[in-house]
Parts: structure tokens; sequence; C-alpha cells
């Protein structure tokens, strides 16, 4: 089955889900909406628990199907029936178009409205795969674990790399640069793209992308060992093209 994230299917989705609490101009202010919600919740660790601007936010930022190469670099690196961690999912939208495209995906995050939604499109749609509270347990033994537009948002990065690379033979995530100033979401953190992409070259790159002209996606395998030297020197080529290209559009 193809890879697929289809806008109208997102959109109607939310709106059967929450019926005459749906508000479209909610959908259309989704960032507005989440910069207000953040800003009177006060506490960071209490807005990812009970954020229900997330749910208009994740919608509209599915429906522009930003994540779609990434999801499609993933599909080029892991068969079909891989078994695959969606941590930070939020409201699903990855997790649910790997698994109907036969992938074996559960889904990590925290305990809050995203999730409960989520549980909801699985039993709509008529699928089954676990979700799992950050806060409580979240297995291992993944082919892969993969995490989009999540690191940003956290306190180490390199914690959070940590808990994927012990629950998985490949770790994906991207990395965003600082956009506009006036335009950067507060709770968004510059991430030290340089150490991050050293740590993933040291382990073993498998693959480094440049999308949307400031998110660079990385593939890595954790493994045990540092990789080989000749591993090393193809990965950083594998940055300096990426590099070239990006400078070339």
């Amino acid at each position: 089955m193809a890879l697929e994230v289809s806008p109208a299917r997102e959109q109607a989705e939310l709106e059967e889900y929450l019926g005459d609490r749906f508000e479209l101009g909610r959908l259309q202010r989704y960032e507005a909406e989440l910069e207000r919600e953040f800003a009177a919740c006060g506490d960071e660790d209490a807005f990812y628990r009970s954020s229900e601007a997330y749910l208009y936010n994740l919608t509209a930022f599915a429906m522009t199907r930003t994540k779609l190469p990434y999801l499609r670099q993933l599909v080029r690196l892991v068969e079909p029936g891989s078994r695959v961690l969606d941590y930070g999912c939020g409201i699903g939208s990855d997790g649910l178009a790997l698994l109907e495209a036969g992938y074996e995906v559960e889904f990590a995050d925290f305990d809050n409205p995203s999730t409960e939604y989520l549980r909801w499109r699985l039993s709509h749609r008529g699928l089954a795969a676990p979700v799992w509270n950050l806060d409580v347990e979240v297995p291992d033994g993944f082919d892969a674990a993969y995490a989009f537009d999540v690191i940003e948002h956290v306190g180490d990065p390199f914690a959070f790399l940590g808990q994927l690379e012990r629950r998985a033979d490949l770790v994906l995530v991207n990395l965003l640069e600082p956009g506009p100033a006036e335009r950067e979401p507060a709770s968004h953190r510059e991430l030290p793209i340089d150490a991050i992409r050293a740590r993933a070259v040291d382990r073993g790159l498998r693959s480094y992308r440049i999308h949307h002209g400031r998110s660079h996606l990385v593939a890595y395998e954790p493994g045990g060992a540092p990789a080989p030297a000749l591993g090393r020197l193809r990965g950083r080529l594998a940055i300096l093209v990426a590099q070239a290209r990006r400078g070339r559009r």
C-alpha cells in the first residue's frame, strides 16, 4: 500500500471526533492558538500533558504534508513489516500512515488529549497498535525509532536521543535550524545541530538530507561501538553533499 497523508481525512476525523466542539477558526489559527495556550499555561511540563490546542495544531501541520519526505526516507531504509516506534507521536498522523502502509507501529507520548484522540483514530480506522505513556514505560527492541518535529521541544536533546538509541537499531530525527525570530514558536529550542550530526556520524550515519531549507533529517545506527573510519568518512561526505545541494537551490 502506498504511503499517504490525506489533508481532507485529517480534518474530517478531527471534525467527527470533536463534533459540536469543533471550531474551524481554531484550525485556521493553529499556530496562534497553540502559542496562546502555551503562554497561558505557565508550566511547560503541564502544557504537554494537557494541551487541547495541539489537536488543531498537529492536525493542521499534518495537512501541510511537511513530514511526508521524512516518512518516505524511513520507508527507503526500513522494510514494511518492520517494528517501528513513533516517539513523541502526538495525534499519530505519521504512524497511522505507516500502519496503513504495512508497518508494525507502536506509539509513545504523554497521556494527554492528543493520545486520547489517537486511540479514537486507531479504532475509527479499524487499526490496533499500542500507545505507550512516556511517564510510565516504553519498550525496546524496535527495528527503527523516529521522532519528527519533536526534539526541538525538549530540554536535553542528547538525553532524548539516548532514549531512542537504546530502543531501536535505527534512529531517525529531523533537526530544525532556527527560523525568523518573530515567527519561531516559544516552545522551540535552538538545537546543537553540528554536535548531533557528529554523534550520528560517529555511531554510523545511514542517510542525511536537508528538507524545506532548514530541516536536517538524520538517520543513524546507534550500535555498540564507534563506526569504522571509512564509515565516518562516508558520513561526513554525505553531510557535505547535502549542504552543497542546499546551496545550489
